[in-house]
């Protein structure tokens, strides 16, 4: 039996290995061990991803913590040391491009453990995003690449990897995504969830901020902010606020830019609202039938695209040019104008056509056994 470790640390990790652990029960002679480095912690961010998302308790928490990107990846790195030396894994599967992932990283190649990389190649170009480091510093180490998009081969071709050791596969994000959306009906979200939906109008947006180059300043929250308001006198905005978000608000002062989700019973015809921080599936409950979504996120992006909801990216960049080539998705920075102006096209109906990416039909996760399989269990 091969032992694989699935690593995750932060919430879009956690959806990602999801349909890998789904994947690796029903496969003989492999294992899979799911560790949770602990980079995000707390239950909203961490704990309920692992119950809704079926993945179960995991089997190896290094509670990690907080911290800046050089404490909280040293700490990763010395904790995820002992575990693997203690456990010998056979493979190290890492996922997308937080802190956990290149820490990890780091570790299974100084201790000479097979590293796998799941959505390799995706690249923004723009080396200030500290994820793009993380990408570029994994994709450099990493022995077996499992790629997301056509344009994530050529990347790493490009970059000198050897294309036989490229797979592409598909997105497991969205293996998550459809999974879900087919478990809805059988189990339903929270009274939350339900509680919110039912004050929405038939046409509605939702939001997440919570990069730190949008939030961390006042006057960059402040444009996206006011130029989000201007949509919200058209229909109403629901904000699932990060706690980074929260706190930044609080010291800035516009908590009257963002109020609390009001008791009343009554529709909300406009206004942008902000609640706590919500599971994967309650928000999946309120994003899906949207008609418009706000984001920062890079999964946000790869997830609108594939229910074809319109969708506004709020950065410089994205390293998923696909999401825009013919998906749902359109990169406005934090340009006030072109966030409204785009925004009021979505909310009137006018948005472009968009198709779904090559491999985006939920069997990623059964690709990439297939292959693990072939190496592992010959």
């Amino acid at each position: 039996m091969k032992k694989l470790f699935l690593v995750a640390g932060a919430r879009p990790n956690f959806m990602k290995i999801a349909p890998l652990c789904r994947a690796l029960r029903s496969t003989a002679g492999l294992r899979g061990v799911v560790v949770h480095t602990g980079q995000h912690y707390d239950y909203a961010m961490a704990e309920s991803f692992f119950t809704s998302l079926g993945i179960g308790k995991p089997d190896f928490n290094l509670e990690v913590g907080s911290g800046s990107h050089a404490v909280q990846t040293a700490q990763i790195m010395i904790r995820f040391e002992e575990l693997c030396l203690r456990e010998k894994p056979d493979c190290v599967i890492v996922v997308g491009d937080v802190n956990s992932t290149v820490a990890a990283g780091l570790v299974a190649k100084k201790l000479r453990i097979d590293l796998a990389h799941v959505e390799a190649g995706l690249r923004s170009r723009d080396r200030s995003m500290p994820e793009e480091i993380n990408r570029i510093a994994t994709d450099a180490i990493t022995d077996l690449f499992f790629t997301t998009e056509k344009e994530g081969t050529e990347n790493l071709i490009a970059e000198g990897h050897d294309a036989s050791k490229i797979h592409f596969v598909g997105h497991v994000m969205i293996d998550t995504l459809l999974y879900q959306l087919s478990k809805m009906g059988n189990r339903p979200p929270s009274d939350l969830a339900k509680s919110i939906k039912c004050l929405l109008p038939q046409k509605y947006i939702c939001m997440t901020l919570h990069r730190p180059s949008n939030v961390d300043t006042a006057e960059t929250l402040r444009r996206v902010l006011d130029a989000v308001s201007k949509l919200a006198e058209k229909a109403p905005v629901i904000f699932p606020c990060h706690p980074r978000t929260l706190k930044n608000i609080h010291a800035f002062g516009f908590e009257r830019l963002t109020p609390p989700l009001p008791d009343s019973r009554r529709i909300l015809e406009k206004g942008m609202y902000r609640t706590e921080p919500l599971g994967y599936d309650d928000f999946l409950y309120l994003w899906k039938d949207a008609c418009l979504v706000l984001t920062d996120s890079g999964g946000m992006q790869e997830e609108t695209t594939a229910l074809k909801i319109p969708c506004i990216t709020m950065r410089e960049t994205t390293e998923r040019p696909v999401t825009v080539e013919i998906g749902s998705n359109v990169v406005t920075g934090t340009d006030a104008e072109k966030i409204i102006q785009s925004g009021l096209k979505a909310v009137a109906g006018e948005w472009k056509d968009s198709g779904i990416p090559e491999l985006w039909d939920g069997k990623a996760s059964e690709r990439i056994v297939e292959a693990l399989k072939a190496i592992y269990c010959r």
